[in-house]
């Protein structure tokens, strides 16, 4: 097998998997605070020409189109783009929705002002060819805007305990949550670009009366878990899996009986394109 079948036949399986379960759903249950965190973030404004990468269903192009700014929204999933497409008419926002991969963009060099991804490009399973990516379609003085899940936070503790369950991870692929590391981050853009905001917070999820609930949403909704605990079934060890994310979810629950509350930490980082 050649390594662009290869490479074609992974990005298959994400597209699949992205699609899979109801992530539209998850964004409008509890994820859609992100994206106006990031675009409150950067130097957005009337005619800003801004690039969301891995937009999913436009959680953060569509409060940049709000701003006037001129958007393209990008992904690898079509069906996610569709559902994006729909929120931003309802609205009655113009936006460009453009499926792409977040490792090969199909747009100019330096052709934005403002290149910016919400808990998306991090999915990308090679972290450099992503990272390149958005320094060569932002012009130089732009900025590039992410928010991504950190390792030591929740998200980072799910895959975590997801890993033992889970296919082995095509070769060069890294784990997501790294992009919320400052130093992977730094690895990752060299001196291409001047970060001047690191900011850690966090999401508080309510949604779920109970903590088990949170899993059970996962195990739904969620393409990463509804594929690993596919494979755990394939290898006869659903029921192990169902256990150890009760059991995690537990664990993370801040919250009182009948009352779950779990705190999801990510990390803003904004930079100049040097």
């Amino acid at each position: 097998m050649t390594t662009q079948t290869a490479d074609s036949e992974l990005k298959a399986r994400h597209r699949t998997m992205w699609a899979s379960g109801d992530y539209p759903h998850m964004v409008e249950t509890f994820l859609l605070p992100l994206g106006p965190r990031l675009v409150d973030a950067c130097p957005i404004e009337p005619g800003t020409r801004v690039l969301d990468v891995a937009a999913g269903t436009g959680n953060a192009s569509i409060p940049a189109a709000r701003k006037g700014a001129t958007v393209t929204a990008s992904d690898l999933t079509p069906e996610l783009l569709e559902a994006g497409r729909a929120r931003a008419e309802a609205e009655g926002l113009d936006l460009t929705w453009t499926p792409a991969d977040a490792e090969d963009l199909p747009f100019d060099d330096a052709s934005y002002d403002v290149v910016i991804s919400s808990i998306g490009v991090m999915f990308a399973p090679h972290h450099q060819a992503a990272a390149d990516e958005l320094v060569r379609v932002c012009r130089p003085g732009g900025s590039i805007g992410l928010l991504s899940w950190t390792p030591e936070g929740m998200l980072g503790a799910l895959f975590a305990m997801m890993k033992p369950f889970a296919p082995p991870p095509p070769p060069g692929a890294s784990p997501p949550p790294l992009w919320g590391s400052e130093e992977h981050l730094r690895g990752l853009f060299g001196g291409r670009v001047e970060l001047h905001t690191l900011e850690k917070q966090t999401l508080e999820i309510t949604a779920f009366p109970h903590a088990r609930d949170y899993g059970e949403h996962f195990k739904t909704y969620y393409g990463p878990t509804i594929a690993v605990r596919a494979n755990a079934e394939r290898e006869g060890r659903a029921a192990e899996f169902d256990a150890a994310l009760d059991a995690f979810c537990e664990t993370w629950d801040r919250g009182t009986p009948g009352a779950a509350r779990f705190e999801k930490e990510y990390l803003v980082a904004v930079g100049t394109r040097t």
